[in-house]
């Protein structure tokens, strides 16, 4: 599959087909979503749509997660004309932090950092990171944010799965993805049906 092709006709999350799937074994994630990236007018879709529920809220600061968030939260932050602020796996910022325990998707317990001097009571955020599947780092990403005062708008991510932690996520913050309701299932079963058509 060209990465760099558009169909003339783009339906809705037409970009999801450029996704690719796990090649390298159970440690990694099971798809890598990062392909859609390569292609100009998908990450331009990708982002519109995560922004469209969000088109009548007060953003200040879009919060992108380490690492992937950083990629789709800037081009967000960037289409809003609103700055960035990352947070950081512990241990690689050079400033005063305020850090949070978190597990990730492969059950490895870690620890997240984030600047003191950004975040203040009254700012409203928009969280963005590239996929949710359990729930455990956007969990910990929120509760750094509003440790420090700030207000959470939603969260947004190019899929959030129907886990235990990702329908607490969607119960309770207003949130975006990209995945139309038929794809749910799939997303949820971790295996999308374009991938017997990609070349590993």
């Amino acid at each position: 599959m060209d990465v760099l092709a558009v169909p003339q006709k783009r339906e809705e999350g037409w970009y999801l087909s450029l996704m690719a799937p796990n090649t390298k074994g159970p440690k990694y994630a099971w798809l890598d979503p990062s392909r859609l990236y390569c292609n100009s007018q998908a990450l331009s879709d990708c982002v519109k749509d995560l922004l469209r529920p969000f088109q009548n809220e007060i953003i200040d600061l879009v919060v992108g997660i380490d690492a992937m968030g950083f990629i789709l939260g800037s081009a967000v932050a960037i289409t809003l004309g609103k700055g960035f602020l990352a947070i950081r796996k512990a241990g690689h910022l050079c400033v005063q932090t305020y850090t949070q325990d978190y597990t990730d998707y492969s059950g490895r317990d870690k620890l997240m950092e984030l600047r003191l001097d950004v975040l203040k009571p009254g700012l409203r955020v928009l969280i963005v990171d590239q996929w949710i599947e359990t729930g455990g780092t956007m969990k910990a990403a929120i509760k750094l944010v509003e440790d420090l005062g700030a207000t959470v708008v939603g969260i947004a991510a190019v899929a959030i799965e129907n886990s235990e932690g990702g329908m607490w996520l969607k119960e309770r913050y207003k949130y975006s993805h990209c995945i139309p309701n038929e794809l749910q299932s799939q997303i949820d079963g971790q295996y999308l049906e374009f991938f017997n058509n990609i070349d590993g």
